[in-house]
């Protein structure tokens, strides 16, 4: 008899009003619920971000999203998904793939445990962490040709170690047969073709599981409303505190879903603080790169000035890997480099020796955060040497002005580029706005302050130049005072905090989970760098996850 552990309720829908799919004879798999009492609870939440309007999303029926695959991973019992799991949870890419080799794992089963464990926690209203808003149809079938192939004798010492690990995007990348929302309504029908990254992990034989909820339009809509917050995805929960702790955002479905352990990895994407904020939020390993790294063709902007993919993954050895499968010099991406960066897919295996380490530990955060202090002083009996200094302050002016102008101009871009006018009926960001306003309780309940914004602002193109190369230079030497003169190899800050001045910088920057605060509350490390370091960051980040293995299951999705 099979054990239907995964899901929520069995309903017979006899006179039911909601337009729910069903299976067979009116089975469903979920029914939405009155979400009133939790967003009452956290009427008095200390941060007023986490003070919700609502928790489900008004438009998106999960049903939907998880019908089609229903019959495959309802076959997969509770005894299977144990025998499973040792094998797989938290396990690193290449103790999957010796699983595999060995015979003990097939990539069928690697999918249909991550299913299982989707649809064991987000059919459940008590557990859902509203994060996965899409799925791969054909993500099944797709692992079983892979598993033929390796029946057949194909080589495996050619494949990327990527091939055949199931995969979530966040929900604003390109992603053929999947809807391209950006959490809005307004994009809510958005088919598209693969964005330029995905063709490079498709390529290298990654499967693509689905695609994750994050803060709407990248978190530049409104102005102090929760992260992790989509009109099209509902609210996103953090596991190690639901309605507890925040996300972080923008890539809040894509640091939940790793720390849950929903995939082998998924990919975020940062303009300012958009992966190191949810990776540390959800004590994961994100890499945010230099900009031109990876390309950005297919992928719902903010600023083609600083947006950027990134990995999202539980170690340092998976995030190498990830990265290392999306490279690739993309022709119509203006700021994609030709350069092949060498050793960042080998980075997470050789770890930089700590007597080797030089890192700048900025005074104030010694001063103010102790678990900082700690760490710190942990890695100084490692043997890093360690040089503190206090930044040079410089003027971050204009900042906002830089993301105004490139969205008003790069989303009609993308919008030409990429959207079926027929599907998409917006063209621009005062379409955007009008049509959001037709409907501000579902489609805006937290306003559109950001998008007002944009179309108010006058900055000129000649004044804009100026903004970006100023904030630029302020940004590297913020960075560059101590990085020069003490020949450090990477500055040592907290989370998301100096993730403004690596932005306009352009450098790139690897947190690392660093602890837990006594709440509960996770707190990573992140280590920037210059211009296309990341080889050295993440050896960096693999000498500090192998001697400080701080990272924590989150305890409600440990079975």
């Amino acid at each position: 008899m099979k054990k239907h552990v995964l899901l929520l309720v069995i309903i017979i829908l006899s006179a039911c009003k909601n337009k729910q799919e069903t299976i067979n004879e009116n089975v469903v798999l979920w029914t939405a619920y009155n979400d009133s009492t939790e967003v009452a609870a956290n009427a008095d939440h200390e941060n007023g971000r986490m003070q919700y309007k609502l928790i489900q999303s008004k438009v998106l029926d999960k049903n939907e999203v998880f019908l089609p695959l229903y019959e495959e991973t309802s076959k997969v019992t509770e005894a299977e998904y144990q025998k499973l799991l040792p094998m797989i949870l938290e396990q690193d890419i290449f103790t999957i793939r010796k699983h595999i080799k060995e015979g003990n794992l097939t990539y069928e089963k690697l999918v249909l445990f991550y299913l299982y464990r989707i649809y064991k926690y987000e059919l459940d209203n008590a557990t859902t962490l509203n994060t996965v808003i899409a799925l791969n149809e054909d993500v099944v079938e797709q692992a079983r040709e892979l598993d033929r192939l390796n029946e057949k004798g194909v080589a495996t010492q050619t494949q990327h170690p990527i091939y055949g690990m199931p995969i979530l995007l966040k929900d604003n990348i390109n992603t053929l047969g999947m809807k391209t929302t950006a959490g809005s309504i307004a994009l809510m029908n958005n088919e598209v073709d693969d964005s330029f990254i995905v063709r490079q992990l498709k390529k290298n034989g990654a499967l693509i599981l689905g695609k994750v909820n994050l803060s709407e339009w990248a978190y530049f809509l409104c102005s102090g409303c929760p992260v992790g917050y989509s009109a099209y995805g509902g609210q996103t929960l953090n596991p190690y505190g639901r309605k507890v702790f925040e996300t972080g955002g923008s890539s809040s479905g894509s640091g939940t879903a790793v720390a849950a352990n929903y995939a082998v990895a998924a990919v975020g994407t940062e303009t300012s603080g958009s992966i190191l904020s949810p990776s540390s939020q959800n004590s994961v390993v994100g890499l945010k790169p230099t900009i031109g790294l990876l390309s950005r063709s297919g992928i719902v902007p903010i600023s083609s000035t600083l947006d950027t993919p990134g990995p999202m993954t539980k170690n340092v050895k998976d995030n190498a890997i990830l990265l290392s499968a999306m490279l690739g010099y993309d022709e119509l991406d203006a700021a994609s480099v030709k350069e092949n960066y060498p050793g960042i897919l080998s980075a997470g295996l050789h770890a930089t020796p700590f007597s080797e380490m030089r890192l700048g530990v900025i005074e104030e955060l010694v001063q103010t955060d102790s678990i900082y202090k700690k760490t710190i002083e942990d890695l100084k009996e490692a043997g890093a040497t360690i040089v503190e200094f206090t930044p040079p302050e410089v003027a971050m002016n204009g900042f906002l002005s830089i993301l105004n102008i490139d969205m008003r101009n790069d989303l009609k871009s993308y919008l030409k580029q990429h959207a079926n006018p027929e599907l998409v009926k917006i063209s621009s960001i005062l379409d955007a706005v009008s049509f959001n306003n037709l409907d501000s309780l579902v489609r805006i309940p937290y306003g559109q302050a950001l998008f007002e914004g944009i179309i108010n602002d006058t900055t000129t193109t000649a004044e804009l130049e100026e903004i970006k190369s100023n904030l630029e230079k302020n940004g590297r030497t913020f960075f560059d005072n101590a990085l020069d003169k003490h020949k450090l190899d990477a500055v040592l800050s907290i989370n998301n905090y100096h993730a403004g001045y690596a932005a306009v910088a352009k450098y790139p920057a690897l947190t690392v989970p660093m602890g837990y605060k006594t709440s509960g509350e996770p707190i990573s490390l992140t280590f920037i760098g210059k211009q296309f370091s990341e080889a050295n960051l993440l050896r960096l980040g693999k000498s500090y996850e192998e001697k400080f293995p701080n990272r924590v299951l989150p305890k409600d999705y440990q079975n």
